[in-house]
């Protein structure tokens, strides 16, 4: 996805030239993707530019959103993006670390595309260290916040590489998450699959109920939008 100062959707538009993580199609598919119905309180760790905020408010026509953002900058930029939206008065940001942050309700539904790449190196910028990698925010961390700040019967969304969520999962399941969806994401047949979207909550779901589906970006040429993607972003990108 091209790294323009900003990015425009059928009903709202994300500028974004001053926040480290720029909207990219995996947190696109992880804001159309993840199980946000029926829920009345919904926070978003790791706002960013709103991107996630924005697309929950879209697909949820009454939940309430608190967004939860540490840099600075991102945090203002969210504001301005979501000032402008049709959505701006489901929407409230925070400026603050996720374990800083206190609410007077808990959440029905958590969704985040936190920090990953623990397995790698460092960058030098330190804004995209905090940004790509669990440098704020390790897997514990996350864990003890979503423990803290979502209902029992609530259920969490996350977005993670491959190899990362393997490992999130276990540490999850170990203590007492059960996951009851999971989409991979692969850029198109033939190549190696590049995240994993899972939706986890405390009550354990029938095996043959839990969901795993595979997504394609493009289909075998690395051109043409596969149409299962096309389908679950129609709602959002304008070229659909």
């Amino acid at each position: 996805m091209a790294r323009n100062s900003h990015f425009k959707f059928k009903q709202f538009t994300v500028q974004q030239d001053q926040c480290a993580m720029k909207v990219c199609t995996d947190a696109c598919v992880l804001g159309a993707w993840a199980d946000v119905k029926d829920a009345d309180h919904i926070l978003d760790i790791g706002a960013g530019t709103g991107l996630l905020s924005l697309m929950v408010a879209q697909r949820n026509s009454y939940g309430i959103i608190d967004a939860v953002e540490i840099d600075a900058e991102a945090f203002y930029q969210a504001g301005e993006n979501v000032e402008k939206s049709p959505f701006h008065d489901r929407i409230k940001l925070f400026h603050s670390a996720v374990q800083e942050f206190e609410s007077d309700h808990r959440y029905d539904v958590i969704v985040t595309n936190p920090p990953f790449f623990q397995s790698d190196l460092l960058s030098p910028i330190d804004k995209k260290n905090i940004a790509h990698h669990a440098k704020s925010l390790d897997f514990e961390e996350i864990l003890e916040s979503i423990v803290r700040l979502l209902t029992p019967e609530g259920k969490f969304n996350i977005l993670f590489p491959v190899d990362e969520g393997n490992r999130f999962r276990e540490k999850a399941e170990k203590t007492g998450w059960f996951l009851s969806r999971k989409l991979t994401l692969f850029h198109h047949e033939g190549k190696k699959a590049f995240r994993q979207l899972m939706t986890f909550q405390r009550e354990k779901v029938l095996q043959n109920l839990e969901v795993n589906e595979v997504m394609y970006i493009y289909e075998t040429d690395g051109v043409t939008y596969h149409q299962a993607f096309k389908e679950l972003l129609k709602d959002f990108y304008l070229i659909f």
